[in-house]
């Protein structure tokens, strides 16, 4: 905290008694973030429908996937950084106007060039959502400040759970532009409600973006809290992009064969770890976190070794004779994937929130950009692995990013 503190001195911040964090203002919070957060990962189901309508060749599909998460990740780095430069309420609600206007630019292109511009700024806009959690923190007590963060990031994994099965859906009813309008109109009132409700944080007015820009570096650099946190955070993100890729290739296959709708309802299956974020924050205050930490880690452990034996009959499990209780153990890794996920992430971020305030804005960039980066390289391997070994080689992928948390944990593992 000393480093963080050498950076810049305190900030002079506004905030009034009405506006403190209620259970709806928390509520609200995470629905805003939920809501932001499904344009990143909304276009994954819709896939073969856009390539189809923008005449976008087959090799070159997976940029329509790629980009929002680009976006977000370019916005960590460069959006980010402004909340610790302007007042953050204005900010955020512009942001969010933007990003609507590009989600009712993407209903409407004809082109694909348009399109895809399109979607990788409304990532890039997206990135606002890590502008409302430090908001969350500001507006927090510290002693209920990881239950506070654990409830928003519910909202948020919520929303990344339930993004896919529910644009799925709708699009097989309405089609994909249907999709992106009602997120458009959506983001378009949240911005709206926000702007009405947020209260005004203003950070410290006599720096240059610049510099915001260089001391991103020394805080990587010097912060070890960050520095835990970021890597952990990436080798989490790679195991659960890892997993979630190719499941889906795994469940059409026999003796699952799962149609589109039983792979919808089966990433439900995965929304229901969204409860773990909650008591992982009450650990944190309660001075658990460690504990929570290490349980996390271990669930998300546990996740591939059983996702081993339902998919490849890891432990001499014969998946073929018993397809229903290998599915039922393939959710149940599942849920202990993306439960000790949530759980670590959000552990982390209560402990980046306790650091300087002034610079909760920097320090959040950081800590998702690494986030997406190692999803980024999770989703990216277990393509090559499923290619060369099938959800063997998945698994062991998915267990070696996890064994590297387990070691890290043991060795490296922050005060």
């Amino acid at each position: 905290m000393e480093q963080c503190s050498k950076l810049s001195p305190a900030p002079t911040t506004i905030i009034a008694p009405a506006t403190q964090m209620s259970a709806a203002m928390t509520l609200l919070f995470a629905a805003a973030v939920g809501v932001i957060v499904t344009n990143l990962y909304a276009v994954q189901p819709l896939l073969a429908a856009i390539g189809v309508t923008m005449h976008i060749p087959g090799g070159a599909i997976g940029l329509i996937a790629m980009l929002p998460l680009l976006g977000y990740t370019c916005g960590q780095f460069l959006i980010v950084p402004l909340s610790d430069l302007h007042e953050n309420r204005r900010l955020i609600v512009r942001l969010l106007a933007g990003c609507a206007a590009c989600l009712g630019v993407a209903m409407f292109s004809a082109h694909a060039w348009l399109f895809l511009t399109a979607i990788f700024l409304a990532g890039v806009l997206s990135s606002a959502i890590q502008m409302l959690v430090p908001m969350a923190a500001f507006m927090s007590e510290e002693a209920h400040r990881g239950r506070v963060i654990g409830n928003v990031m519910s909202g948020l994994m919520l929303g990344i759970m339930l993004s896919r099965p529910v644009a799925g859906w709708l699009a097989s009813v309405a089609g994909w532009r249907a999709v992106y309008g009602l997120l458009a109109l959506i983001v378009a009132l949240l911005a709206l409600v926000l702007a009405r409700v947020l209260p005004e944080r203003h950070p410290q007015q006599n720096q240059r973006y610049g510099d915001i820009l260089k001391s991103l570096w020394q805080l990587l650099r010097t912060e070890r809290v960050l520095q835990y946190g970021a890597l952990t955070g990436a080798l989490s993100m790679a195991a659960y992009m890892s997993y979630w890729t190719t499941v889906a290739l795994l469940l059409v296959q026999a003796p699952f064969s799962l149609g589109a709708g039983g792979i919808a309802v089966f990433a439900l299956v995965g929304a229901s770890a969204v409860f773990a974020t909650p008591f992982a924050g009450r650990a944190g205050d309660s001075g658990h976190g460690r504990l929570a930490s290490h349980l996390s880690h271990l669930a998300m452990l546990a996740a591939a070794l059983i996702a081993g034996m339902a998919g490849s009959g890891w432990g001499g499990f014969d998946v073929h004779a018993h397809a229903g209780p290998a599915l039922v153990l393939l959710g149940a890794a599942a849920i202990l994937l993306d439960g000790g996920v949530a759980a670590d992430q959000t552990l982390e971020r209560r402990k980046i929130n306790l650091l300087s305030p002034q610079l909760r804005g920097r320090l959040n960039g950081l800590y998702v950009g690494f986030l997406f980066i190692g999803g980024a390289i999770g989703a990216a391997l277990s393509g090559f692995a499923w290619k060369l070994g099938g959800w063997t080689a998945v698994c062991m992928l998915q267990l070696l990013f996890s064994a590297m948390i387990v070691l890290l944990a043991a060795k490296a593992r922050p005060a």
